[in-house]
């Protein structure tokens, strides 16, 4: 993994490293939370939490998947990282971006430019613009020595992903999926941005082409970028990732390099980590346990999934767990050893 190194005071603790080489996040997110409001009769409000109390780091040089259940709201971390989400949206803790407060203004400053988003759907392609014009906007090439070096740089990208040469004159509706999907990534290539977003970049495709676009967010974090992947698919998440994110109810439970995701899963901390692991098809869909559903953030006093695990103590119901380093990872539970 290539982490890049910086002033002591800008560094965070990893365990494992020496102090003179701890590594430095691109991307922080602290006690993110994330709510809307919305009117339930009248004039009244409430609010309904989605995201509460997440943390993660991302590294430039990684890949870091944030995995978990479809629906459960991991795509509200990408927008709120984008500054995308909806107006009735109410957000609280700290995103920060090279060691920056990632604000409003900011979000505006560098969304495309530094931080780019590939996004799930293909529908995020503008229909009414060609794909030379996504690929490579106008604004971006004011002078004619730019535009020589954008000029190199796309004829590079059309070569790298095996991109027609004429495919700028097409409109997306005339791109098979897989054409589609590879415009997007090369939109992030060429914006240059040291922080690429993939939000579930693989939904429908052929096998190949997941594969195949895997492979580029591994390329791009192989040069030197920082690349958060959010993923239902933790056979995918495991095949191109360093490390890996467990999200559930509205956080993450567990962060864990890749390695740890083996045999029986003991050298994972989290219960529900553990239990996604042997649920999976090579580990026999080993079944996760009796217990409730785990509780939404706003009904938890405690842990999320104390009605679930099978390690709960009365301490997991009155009080939330915080994240925690532990044996080369992160966690977010009371009894993890």
């Amino acid at each position: 993994m290539a982490y890049s190194t910086a002033a002591a005071a800008d560094r965070v603790q990893v365990p494992g490293w020496p102090d003179e080489k701890q590594p430095v996040p691109l991307l922080t997110v602290e006690g993110l939370q994330v709510a809307f409001e919305q009117y339930t009769g009248g004039l009244q409000k409430s609010k309904i939490t989605a995201i509460q109390d997440m943390d993660l780091e991302v590294y430039p040089g990684e890949v870091l998947a944030v995995v978990g259940a479809s629906g459960s709201g991991k795509s509200l971390l990408a927008h709120a990282i984008l500054g995308i989400l909806p107006p009735n949206a109410v957000t609280g803790g700290a995103i920060c971006y090279a060691g920056q407060p990632l604000d409003a203004r900011q979000q505006d400053r560098l969304r495309g430019r530094e931080i780019a988003l590939i996004p799930q759907s293909v529908n995020f392609l503008n229909p009414l613009l060609r794909v030379g014009e996504q690929l490579l906007p106008p604004g971006r090439t004011p002078v004619a020595e730019q535009r020589e070096r954008a000029a190199a740089a796309l004829r590079e990208v059309l070569q790298r992903y095996q991109l027609p040469a004429n495919i700028g004159r097409y409109y997306p509706f005339q791109l098979s999926g897989g054409l589609a999907r590879r415009v997007l990534v090369g939109t992030a290539v060429l914006s240059e941005a040291r922080l690429i977003v993939a939000d579930e970049p693989t939904p429908g495709l052929h096998s190949s082409v997941v594969q195949e676009t895997l492979r580029h967010l591994r390329q791009l974090a192989d040069g030197g970028r920082a690349v958060l992947l959010i993923t239902h698919d933790i056979e995918a998440a495991l095949a191109v990732a360093d490390r890996l994110a467990v999200f559930y109810a509205g956080t993450v439970l567990e962060i864990a390099p890749v390695d740890d995701f083996d045999g029986s899963g003991e050298a994972l901390r989290h219960p529900y980590s553990k239990a996604l692991w042997r649920a999976l098809p090579q580990n026999d869909f080993a079944a996760p346990g009796e217990g409730g559903a785990a509780l939404l953030p706003e009904e938890a006093a405690g842990c999320w999934l104390e009605k679930r695990c099978p390690i709960s103590s009365p301490r997991c119901a009155a009080q939330k767990p915080v994240m925690r380093m532990l044996r080369g990872g992160k966690v977010r539970c009371h009894h993890a050893t």
